[in-house]
């Protein structure tokens, strides 16, 4: 699964940007950028009084997707791979 992917994952009960860090084996500046992305196109959402990043239901429905996507490519097969 794609970085996106892992972090819309991570974050569906809730996920602090260090819980996020951990599971998806990013450093503080890759972490920092692609949160500001999904946050951007309204993926994830955050809590300000509590630091805690959540996927929408925008970022379930994409989630969702992929993984439907992903199943059709086949196991372990990476979309670099089929273009």
């Amino acid at each position: 699964m794609d970085i996106v992917g892992l972090i819309l994952e991570a974050a569906i009960e809730g996920a602090t940007k260090a819980k996020i860090m951990d599971l998806v084996y990013l450093s503080i500046l890759q972490t920092k950028d692609y949160l500001f992305v999904l946050l951007e196109n309204g993926l994830l959402c955050y809590g300000k009084g509590i630091g805690i990043y959540k996927t929408t239901e925008k970022g379930l429905r994409m989630l969702k997707n992929y993984n439907l996507i992903s199943k059709q490519m086949g196991p372990n097969v990476e979309l670099t791979q089929r273009l």
